[in-house]
C-alpha cells in the first residue's frame, strides 16, 4: 500500500489530503473519500480511520481523507469554516480522486460526516454509495448536545443561568461561540442545525453500520426507522450493529476490530438483486 500525504488547493487556501493507494496494480475495487466528524470526535476517531483507511487499501480501495476548512492541518481556523464551505471541500476532494480513477465512488460519513456526505452525495450527478458508521441523524439535536458541554462547564462553576440561550442568541447574531476548547462558528452551527439525513441519492447504494458495548445490540430504532423508510421508497439501503467501544466518546483512544471487518465486508457484498 503506498501512502501519500500532501495539500489539495482549494478556495481559499489548501487542504490536507492523505491518500492510501492499493499496491496491486489490478482494477481498483472502488474509490473512497471520508467525511470527518466534529470537534473532539474527529480527534478520537483518527486512530480508528486510519486503520480502517489501511484495510480498505490493503483490499483494493483508494481512500482520500480530507481535513476540512479550518480542520486540522488545512488552512484557516476553525472560526472561518462553513457549512457550505465543508460541503464544497468534499466535492473537491470526489472531483480530485475521480479525475485519477472511474473506480465505483464511495463516501464514507462518521457521525456529523454522514450528514455532510449525504448532502454532498445528493447534489452530484455521479453515482455514489454511502458508508455509514454510526450516522448523526438530525443535526439540530446534535447541535444540542453539543452545546450542553457549555452548559455543564458553567453549571460546575456555578454560572449556568441563562447560558443556553446566550450561545444560541450569540449564533442568531451571527457570532462564534466557544465550546469545550472549539470555536463554533454561526455558519456552521446553522447549517449543522438544518442538516437531516434524508433519502440518498438513489443512483447507490448505503452500508449503516452502528457500534454498541452491548454484544447483544440491535439496531437503534432511530435506524430501523429510517432504513426502512427509505427501503420502502427503493433505495437499496443495509444495515447492521457491531460490538465495541463507541471509540469517538472514550476518554482514551480505543479501537473496534469488529467494525474495520464489517465496514470491508458490507462495502464488497453486492447488492441485493
Amino acid at each position: 500500500m503506498a501512502l501519500e500525504a500532501f495539500f489539495l488547493p482549494a478556495n481559499p487556501g489548501q487542504r490536507f489530503a492523505l491518500l492510501h493507494w492499493p499496491d496491486s496494480a489490478g482494477e481498483l475495487s472502488g474509490a473512497v473519500v471520508f467525511v470527518p466528524p466534529f470537534a473532539e470526535e474527529l480527534n478520537k476517531s483518527r486512530r480508528m480511520v486510519a486503520l480502517q483507511a489501511r484495510a480498505m487499501a490493503a483490499a483494493g480501495y483508494a481512500v482520500l481523507q480530507i481535513d476540512l476548512l479550518g480542520c486540522g492541518d488545512s488552512s484557516g481556523d476553525l472560526g472561518d469554516a462553513s457549512w457550505e464551505a465543508w460541503l464544497a471541500d468534499v466535492e473537491l476532494a470526489c472531483a480530485w480522486l475521480q479525475q485519477r480513477t472511474r473506480a465505483p465512488l464511495w463516501l464514507w460519513g462518521h457521525r456529523t460526516g454522514c450528514l455532510l456526505a449525504n448532502e454532498a452525495a445528493n447534489r452530484m450527478q455521479c453515482a455514489v454509495d454511502l458508508l455509514f458508521w454510526q450516522p448523526v441523524l438530525v443535526g439540530k439535536q446534535y447541535l444540542q448536545q453539543f452545546l450542553r458541554l457549555k452548559l455543564a462547564a458553567e453549571l460546575a462553576g456555578g454560572e449556568g443561568r441563562g447560558v443556553m440561550e446566550a450561545l444560541r442568541q450569540q449564533l442568531r447574531q451571527g457570532q462564534s461561540v466557544e465550546v469545550a476548547g472549539y470555536m463554533l462558528p454561526a455558519t456552521v452551527a446553522g447549517g449543522l442545525e438544518k442538516a437531516e439525513l434524508l433519502l440518498p441519492h438513489r443512483s447507490g447504494r448505503v452500508e449503516w453500520i452502528e457500534i454498541s458495548s452491548r454484544p447483544d445490540a440491535g439496531l437503534s430504532p432511530a435506524a430501523v426507522a429510517r432504513l426502512t423508510q427509505w427501503q420502502a421508497a427503493g433505495q437499496e439501503a443495509r444495515g447492521r450493529v457491531v460490538n465495541g467501544p463507541v471509540f469517538w466518546q472514550t476518554s482514551e483512544i480505543t479501537e473496534c476490530n469488529a467494525l474495520l471487518q464489517a465496514s470491508l465486508l458490507a462495502m464488497q457484498q453486492a447488492p441485493a438483486p
